[in-house]
């Protein structure tokens, strides 16, 4: 169980963004990152695997827009192109595809959004 604490109630929308969960200091593992206020550690922070990483942040986009990404105007499209660039979602394999597919337009176009981008 945690406790109420502020630092807890602040990071947590940020964890839920990416995917990380909060863990109590008894269930921590070595390899989650300890959160510590005043020289205590008080919980603990999970990252996600990375499988599925693009999948969460295509997600994210598509809570932020309010729409489903096939269901965006050309203009909403090449916004989600840009904050899932700008959050490094084109760095994994085969993102570009998924991302054209997960929009229901081709790989060519996508790639013609993030060249637009880059200019």
């Amino acid at each position: 169980m945690f406790i109420q604490h502020p630092l807890l109630t602040a990071v947590k929308p940020i964890l839920d963004a990416v995917g990380a969960q909060l863990i109590s200091v008894d269930d921590a593992r070595i390899s989650d990152m300890a959160l510590e206020w005043e020289g205590e550690i008080i919980a603990a922070v999970r990252l996600p695997k990375l499988y599925g990483a693009l999948d969460r942040l295509i997600e994210q986009v598509e809570k932020e827009l309010g729409c489903p990404l096939p269901n965006l105007s050309r203009h909403e499209k090449q916004l989600a192109v840009k904050l899932l660039d700008q959050r490094g979602a084109f760095i994994l394999r085969r993102a570009v595809e998924d991302v054209a597919d997960a929009m229901g337009v081709s790989r060519i176009t996508v790639y013609n959004y993030l060249n637009a981008l880059h200019r």
